[in-house]
């Protein structure tokens, strides 16, 4: 099954059943056919379940017609031997062979194919990776692996297997570090194994899981963790989730019948975060299959039922069981168990298990020292039938319908038979207790029991086919009303067993998942192979660490606390919902109900009496008109200030009047937690729009420097592309004299700058003790990746595949146009300093531009060689395996040998005390330099032959990095530009030319005659008393 998308119900269905055998007779056909009834099918679809007492009724009919029809009328000769009663009781079961063919076949099985198919072809990738020319492994850092614990106060089954695999991984190579919330409390079983423990918020987990290779996280209490793991930029991690509890299933059902989506669709993403979700158990798998994204697996042996034995046990040495349930010590007691799944047949399995107890009952000098005890989640009555139908006694039958009430009925029990037919993908959780409990147990020949236990050596198998073996078992181990020897014996071996049952499949499969999922890179590593865990840690549970500890609440308390997790979340979305509907009403009402109507229209009054003076004033005026390029001219620095002056505060006025300004970049909301906020002396630089702080001044790199919306150039440059970013037009953004970074990676690490040490780099650059120099803070002989203290090539080889001094000679050979024979590299000597790493240094914003100026024809001419089998296959002889971060680990110590070789002064700043100390002194680098390749005329003929290239040839190459990593200037851009201006200018004039001259050279038609337009004249004739007009 790859992917369950429908919820699977526990009760199996006569549709989901498929037969068990294939070979059984005509007779068994006819049989089948005529119990497969119309009868048979409607009560065994449980479509009743409102009219249940019918349901019972006809159940209880059903059954003694069947047993009447096709069983014997006794399958007990009192008055024979017990060679003809044995032979008698072979005879009468044959009818099972036939019975067979019912519904009792396979059920649904859990197989993760999607999962299995994508860890198979990466395993195929790194396979083939390993090939890549030239590729070597450093391997001095093991694989460092976070475990992270919900609970480390508690002493139960979950603490004894995470202890037990912990212990094992140590063995084979890996670091662990283990993380547990702030309300829990390491207990001495992890201090006395000397594993190193932090504890982290719940709410808010500030880790950088950057430092690990992959991240194990125990239980759904750990849900907070996995939500901080889905934030970039912890994406890509593997991380692997393991989940016992059944709480969260249970809560899925009640989501689907409300129709409750958005809680679903909340865990939904929580699962499809990990690369693995692991499962004990197959069926806790498919309770979970609502939230299947494909990336479901089982590892079986979490030692729940061994705990819950040990402890069962230990209370029984206190008092005697049997005295409390009432038996007496001559009463022989059987439990029969079945499959913890329901399906239609269970009861007929029963039935046919209690006629092959039957002829049992000559054992003993009375019927009523036979105790039975059911567990099933049928009706007892039909049961309850069967067996009086068989000779034992309605007092003396019990049924249980949980786990829980049935422990202390195991407890006491002699003999334990499964009763279930059933393949199933696991051994039975049932078995396991009963084994550790010391009882002898009885179970049919399926394949998921007889994988780990032997016939007659811990338990004893009998054919499902012919349950005449079972009762030929039975009659052997018992002796005189009570248990054999041999029984005896068999049960002592059963309980060894099941104590450690299933360990080394549990410990090996997460020691092979985790080899599966996790990358090793060249300064790692590789653990040993799953075969080289000593026997003594795979083969057993590390009991002896838990021996004198005691847990009472044990499963109580870890099962209140998912159950607290799983409802918080509900009560969250519960409580935004009403939120939401509650600020819907209030808007509402303060819409039309808060409006005061008198004061609007005074408002608008006052408003069109202003509109209407300021129209009279503005026609009085003298309006200066302006051309149209002023009126663009305008609009755009209104633009301009409108961008870079919104929300001005008091740290970034600060900012502005500072002589230095430390830059943080940062990929995503994972990183907020260690970046500074508010403080003029920081500010961030996001590499993308959605991943900005809400209410900070940060920068968005990618608008800056559009190349950084390719994924493929943000993971491939890294930090490095913050540089191109700012570097861009820096005028506009950086207004400081000097210009600083630091890896927010860092502050996670508390190793960051300190108070004292900001204030007294600021005095040094602002005293220029040292001149135009390069202050760094992080030294590469202290950092975790150099624990050997190598020196500078040879630690960048080994963080590159070995190949970091090939990459680098064959980028300068093309950056500088050497011939195909130079493959020298600039000398970073080890004369016992140390070099700057994790991109945490100051200089002189000039300089910076400088370095910019060197590191974009670097990173060209590193891209040109690299880019098209990278970006295709996504191998990349930098890395052993397909790695996105191709060459940004050369690029985090390219400033070291810009800075040596182009004679700046290198001092590493203490970041506790801001001691200074000046590393690699001018004068030890005298003949060492190479000051000729380095040097500021150099870097700037060669930038602008490209820039000059680009103009001239921008068509003539397909793909050009260099170009969208910058600006694009030469000595020949201003004249050209200048060019463009009297183009566009003489352009425009010479259109307004030949408007005029169309306009002058229209033809114009003849007018056919000359209108006057009179002007009237009044003159008063008093004599007449008429007006007289004059006109033509």
């Amino acid at each position: 099954m790859a992917s369950l998308e429908n919820g699977f119900p526990l009760k199996r269905t006569p549709s989901l059943l498929s037969s068990s055998s294939s070979s059984s007779s005509t007779n068994g056909r006819l049989f089948m056919q005529r119990s497969r009834s119309r009868i048979t099918r409607f009560f065994l679809l449980e479509k009743l379940d409102y009219v249940l007492w019918i349901w019972t009724a006809a159940t209880f009919f059903f059954v003694i017609i069947l047993f009447q029809a096709f069983l014997p009328s006794s399958v007990v000769d009192k008055s024979g031997n017990s060679g003809q009663e044995v032979a008698e009781v072979l005879r009468t079961n044959r009818v099972l062979g036939e019975i067979g063919e019912l519904d009792f076949g396979e059920g649904i099985k859990f197989i993760p194919y999607n999962l299995m198919s994508i860890l198979e072809r990466k395993r195929e990738r790194y396979n083939s990776s390993l090939i890549a020319p030239a590729g070597k492994r450093a391997a001095y850092i093991n694989p460092k692996i976070a475990l992270v614990v919900a609970d480390l106060s508690s002493n139960d089954a979950l603490q004894l297997q995470i202890v037990s695999i912990t212990i094992a991984l140590k063995e084979i190579g890996y670091d662990i570090q283990v993380y547990s919330f702030q309300d829990s409390h390491a207990p001495s079983v992890w201090i006395k194994l000397g594993f190193s423990i932090k504890m982290v918020s719940k709410e808010n987990p500030r880790v950088d899981w950057l430092n690990y290779h992959g991240v194990m996280v125990y239980s759904i209490e750990s849900r907070p963790v996995i939500t901080c793991l889905s934030q970039e930029p912890f994406r890509s991690l593997p991380v692997i989730w393991i989940i016992h509890e059944k709480s969260l299933a249970l809560h899925l059902n009640r989501y689907i019948t409300t129709n409750n989506t958005k809680i679903v669709n909340d865990w939904k993403q929580a699962f499809g975060r990990p690369t693995v979700v692991v499962f004990p158990t197959h069926s806790l798998a498919m309770m979970h299959s609502l939230l299947d994204r494909g990336n479901y697996y089982v590892i079986p042996g979490l030692p729940v039922e061994a705990w819950r034995a040990r402890k069962q046990l230990a209370l029984y040495e206190r008092k005697e069981p049997r005295v409390q349930m009432g038996f007496e010590s001559e009463d022989f007691i059987i439990a029969i168990v079945g499959s913890q799944f329901s399906y239609s047949g269970a009861f007929l399995e029963h039935a046919l298990v209690l006629q092959s107890l039957a002829p049992i009952l000559h054992e003993f000098s009375s019927a009523s020292r036979v105790k039975l005890g059911i567990l099933s989640q049928n009706p007892i009555n039909t049961l309850e039938v069967i067996a009086l139908k068989f000779g034992f006694l309605k007092d003396n039958i019990y049924h249980f319908g949980s786990d829980e009430k049935f422990d202390n009925f195991l407890g006491v029990s002699d003999v334990v038979i499964y009763a279930s037919f059933l393949e199933e993908q696991h051994f039975p959780s049932i078995l396991v207790q009963a084994m550790c409990l010391g009882k002898l147990v009885i179970a049919p020949d399926l394949a998921m029991i007889t994988k780990h236990v032997d016939d007659k050596q811990n338990v004893y198998l009998f054919p499902r086919e012919n349950l005449g073996i079972l009762t030929l078992i039975l009659i052997q181990v018992i002796s005189n009303g009570k248990l054999s020897y041999s029984a005896q014996n068999v049960a002592s071996a059963s309980k060894d067993l099941g104590k450690n049952l299933m360990v080394s499949e549990s410990i090996e499969g997460y020691a092979l998942l985790l080899q599966n999922v996790v990358r090793f890179p060249s300064e790692v590593t590789k653990p040993k192979d799953v075969g080289e865990i000593p026997s003594n840690l795979k083969n057993e549970w590390q009991w002896g660490i838990f021996e004198n500890t005691t847990n009472d609440n044990h499963f109580s308390a870890i099962t209140s606390k998912i159950v607290s997790i799983v409802d918080k979340i509900e009560e969250k979305w519960s409580l935004n919902q009403s939120k939401i509907s509650t600020n819907i009403s209030q808007m509402e009402d303060e819409a039309f109900f808060s409006i005061n109507w008198a004061e609007v229209r005074a408002s608008e009054k006052i408003k069109t009496r202003k509109r209407l003076l300021d129209e009279e004033l503005k026609d009085r005026t003298d309006q200066f008109h302006g051309t149209w390029e002023d009126v663009y001219r305008t609009v755009r620095r209104a633009e301009r200030n409108k961008k870079s002056l919104h929300n001005i505060n008091d740290w970034e006025l600060e900012r502005t009047g500072q002589t230095l300004c430390i830059y943080e970049p940062y990929f995503g909301e994972g990183t907020w937690p260690f970046l500074h906020s508010r403080t003029p002396l920081y500010r961030g630089i996001g590499f993308t729009s959605k991943g900005r702080r809400p209410e900070e001044d940060d920068i968005d790199a990618s608008s800056r420097l559009p190349i950084l919306n390719s994924g493929y150039y943000r993971d491939a440059l890294g930090e490095h592309g913050a540089f191109y970013a700012l570097a861009n037009q820096v005028d506009r953004i950086h207004k400081n004299a000097w210009i600083g970074f630091q890896s927010w990676r860092l502050t996670a690490r508390k190793v960051s700058l300190k108070k004292k040490a900001e204030d007294i780099l600021l005095q040094t650059i602002e005293s220029r003790k040292y001149g135009d120099a390069l202050y760094f803070w992080v030294r590469m002989d202290t950092d975790t990746r150099n624990p050997l203290g190598y020196d500078f090539w040879t630690f960048c080889d080994a963080l590159n595949a070995g190949n970091c001094r090939f990459a680098v000679s064959r980028a300068l050979r093309k950056m500088y146009g050497m011939p195909m024979e130079w493959n020298s590299i600039p000398p970073m000597p080890a004369d016992g300093n140390s070099w700057s790493v994790m991109h945490s240094w100051a200089m002189p914003t000039r300089s910076f531009l400088e370095f910019v100026m060197f590191s974009r024809m670097f990173v060209d001419a590193l891209d040109s060689e690299m880019f098209e089998e990278h970006n295709q296959s996504g191998q990349c002889y930098l890395s052993l395996t397909r790695d996105r971060q191709c060459y940004s680990r050369v690029l985090e110590l390219l400033v070291n040998v810009w800075a040596y070789h182009s004679a700046r002064r290198m001092v590493y700043v203490n970041p506790e005390t801001g001691a200074m100390e000046e590393q690699h002194k001018l004068k030890s680098r005298r003949g060492q330099m190479w000051i000729k390749f380095f040097s500021l005329s150099t870097l700037k003929t060669m930038d602008e032959d490209l820039a000059e290239e680009f103009d001239s040839y921008n068509q003539s190459r397909k793909r050009w990095l260099w170009p969208h990593t910058g600006e694009v200037f030469w000595h020949g851009t201003i004249e050209k530009e200048r060019k463009r201006r009297l183009s566009l200018k003489d352009k425009k004039k010479q259109e307004t030319k030949d408007k005029i001259k169309r306009i002058k050279s229209r033809a114009q038609q003849k007018p056919l005659g000359k209108y006057i337009k009179s002007i009237p004249k009044l003159y008063a004739d008093n004599s007449t008393n008429k007006y007289t007009t004059i006109g033509i």
